[in-house]
Formats: structure tokens, sequence, C-alpha cells
């Protein structure tokens, strides 16, 4: 089932925030909190992360009807994708070394923004290269 393609964008948005702030404040329990994010989003769907959930109960009642839906397949490996960097990041930030938690925040913090501020997924189009890259020819 194909999902509101406005949700994973709004989860981008938010996680912009969060992983800005973790950045700005180097606070590994801000960062901690995205990390659990990206893993339930990974786990269950874009929709069972708390930011999904935000959009549907809070966010989307208050917009028109969706005109453009996604496969939840890419959206969920982006999330996947967002779980490694934050996590890599959880480690820097926490026993170091201080650039790779610096470095892979900043990493999915950009990855965020792009899909928030233009729409563009990275996770999304490595999930569609993965897919076809793997296919085999009949």
């Amino acid at each position: 089932m194909d999902i509101d393609a406005r949700g994973p964008r709004f989860a981008a948005a938010v996680t912009t925030v969060v992983l800005a702030a973790a950045l700005i404040t180097r606070n590994p329990w801000v960062l901690a909190w995205q990390t659990a994010v990206f893993a339930l989003g990974a786990a269950g769907g874009v929709g069972r992360s708390p930011y999904g959930v935000l959009f549907r109960r809070l966010v989307r009642p208050r917009l028109g009807p969706p005109t453009e839906f996604e496969a939840p397949e890419p959206p969920r490996f982006a999330q996947a994708v967002g779980l490694l960097f934050a996590g890599l990041g959880l480690v820097g930030l926490t026993v170091g070394p201080a650039w790779l938690g610096l470095g892979a925040t900043a990493a999915a913090l950009a990855a965020a923004f792009l899909n928030a501020a233009f729409g563009h997924c990275l996770g999304c189009e490595m999930y569609l290269l993965l897919k076809r890259v793997t296919v085999r020819p009949e």
C-alpha cells in the first residue's frame, strides 16, 4: 500500500531540526532520540515512527487529500540508512572519536535537509539503485 508522500518529507523536516540541534549542542541524548526514531522507522515503516504518527494524527487532517503517493519501501530503507549514520554519530559523540560523531551526524543532517527542502531522498535513491543492480535479467 502506497503512502502519502508528504509524510516522509514532514519527517525529514523534523529530523533536520533534531539533527541540527544534536550537531550544534553535541548532545548525545538528542542524537540518541533521533537514532531511536530511525530504528522505529526502519523496523516498522515511516508511518510507525514517532514523526509518522505525528504527521498522521496532527498534520495530515489539516491538509487536503494527498495527490502524490510513493511506495513505502524506499523511505523505510532511507530510515535504515539514517539509523546507520545516526548510530555511528552516537558512537562518535559518546566514546569517540569526535570527528566520527560530527561527520556522521552532519551527513545524516545533509540527507534529511535535502529531503525536507527539495524532496530529494538520498536513501530512497540508494534503495532504487540497489534494486536495479540486484535484478537478474530473465
